[in-house]
C-alpha cells in the first residue's frame, strides 16, 4: 500500500494495513488483465477507506476511462486533482478527455490550459487544428487505421473511407486516446497514432463500396477530380486494403488471380472502392459520369451495408501501445 502523506502506517493495524495492500494489488492485478469493471470498482474500495491518496482516485479515473464512463471519470480525475500538492500532467490529461467525452467543454478547456496547451476560446466544442495524425478504430478488434484532422488534443475528424465492418464513415468525430500508440507516414512525415474511444458525432456520409475495372492509374485520378452534390470521398481500397476480398465479401462475382490485388510491377484492372455520399443516387450519377468519361470504364457493383459499432470485451488490454503489445506477446 502506498502510504498517505497524511496518514502514519503506525496508526493502522497490521491487518487493516495488510487488508488495504491486498486490495490494492487485487486492483492492479485486474486493471492489468482488462478486468475494467473489477478494478473500477476495487479502487472504489480503496478510495472509500482510504480517501486522502491521490493516486488511488486516478487509478479508478483510468479504469473508468477505459470503461467509456466519461463523467464518474472526470469526477475520479477531480478529486485526484485536488488531493494534489502540485500540477500531475496525467491526471489533467485524463479529466481533459473525460470532459471531452462528456461534453463538459469548460472543463476541458480548463484542462488543456492546465497542460499548457492553448486552444480557441469559447463556450461550446473546441475547434482548432491540431495537425493530422492516425487513428486506430475499434482498437480491440479490427484496429483498422485511417488518418484524422484533428480538431482539438483529444478529438478529430475522420479524413479516409473506413471498411463498412467498422462501424465508422468518412466525416465522423471521434474522441481519441491522448497517448499515442505508434506512428505512420503522412505527406513524407511521421505522424502519432492514437486508439479511438467512442464516435462523438456520426456524420451523414453512408459508406458506398463500389467495384469497377479501368486500365489505369489515371481512370481512378478521374474518377478523384469528379465533383458532385453529396458526394465526400472517393478512396481507393485496392491501393490503401489489402488484407482481405472485399469482392467476395460483398458476393460480387470475379475470378481469383484476375485483379485481386496491385503487383509491384503492374495494374490490377479490377478496383474496389470507397465512396463516402449522403445517399446512393449521388453514387449512381457519379459513376455515370465517369463511365462515360473514358474508354474501358466499367461499373461492376454498388453496394452498401450498415453495421454496428464495435464494443470492447471484458478482459482485453486494448489500450497498450504497439511497443508495449509486441513485449507482452515476447514474455515468457
Amino acid at each position: 500500500m502506498t502510504a498517505d502523506p497524511d496518514m502514519d502506517d503506525e496508526l493502522l493495524d497490521d491487518e487493516t494495513l495488510q487488508k488495504l495492500q491486498s486490495l490494492e494489488a487485487q486492483a492492479y492485478a485486474a486493471f492489468d488483465e482488462g478486468d475494467l469493471v473489477d478494478a473500477a470498482a476495487l479502487f472504489g474500495q480503496l478510495v472509500e477507506l482510504t480517501p486522502c491518496i491521490p493516486h488511488l482516485h486516478y487509478m479508478r479515473g483510468l479504469a473508468l476511462k477505459y470503461l467509456r464512463d466519461w463523467p464518474a471519470s472526470l469526477q475520479a480525475n477531480l478529486q485526484s486533482e485536488q488531493l494534489r500538492d502540485a500540477f500531475d500532467q496525467a491526471t489533467a490529461w485524463n479529466a481533459g478527455i473525460a470532459a471531452t467525452g462528456a461534453g463538459d467543454w469548460v472543463e476541458a478547456r480548463r484542462q488543456w490550459n492546465r497542460c499548457g496547451i492553448a486552444v480557441p476560446e469559447g463556450e461550446g466544442p473546441i475547434d482548432g487544428n491540431f495537425g493530422v495524425a492516425c487513428v486506430r478504430l475499434n482498437p480491440w478488434s479490427s484496429g483498422e487505421t485511417v488518418y484524422m484532422r484533428r480538431l482539438d488534443p483529444v478529438r478529430a475528424r475522420v479524413e479516409n473511407v473506413p471498411l463498412p465492418e467498422s462501424g465508422f464513415r468518412f466525416g465522423d468525430i471521434v474522441l481519441h486516446d491522448g497517448a499515442a500508440t505508434g506512428q505512420r507516414i503522412y505527406a513524407e512525415h511521421m505522424v502519432p497514432v492514437f486508439n479511438a474511444m467512442q464516435r462523438l458525432q456520426q456524420s451523414d456520409m453512408a459508406t458506398y463500396a463500389v467495384f469497377v475495372q479501368c486500365d489505369a492509374a489515371e481512370d481512378i485520378a478521374a474518377l478523384r477530380e469528379l465533383s458532385l452534390p453529396g458526394v465526400g470521398l472517393v478512396e481507393d481500397w485496392t491501393h490503401s486494403v489489402r488484407h482481405l476480398c472485399l469482392r467476395c465479401s460483398y458476393g460480387t462475382p470475379h475470378q481469383h488471380g484476375q485483379g485481386d490485388a496491385e503487383e509491384d510491377d503492374g495494374w490490377a484492372r479490377e478496383r474496389n472502392l470507397g465512396i463516402a455520399a449522403q445517399g446512393r443516387a449521388a453514387v449512381e450519377k457519379l459513376m455515370a459520369a465517369w463511365t462515360a468519361g473514358g474508354a474501358g470504364r466499367r461499373l461492376d457493383a454498388i453496394e452498401q451495408r450498415d453495421h454496428p459499432l464495435q464494443d470492447p470485451e471484458p478482459g482485453q488490454v486494448w489500450w497498450l501501445g504497439e511497443e508495449e503489445e509486441e513485449e507482452e506477446e515476447e514474455a515468457p
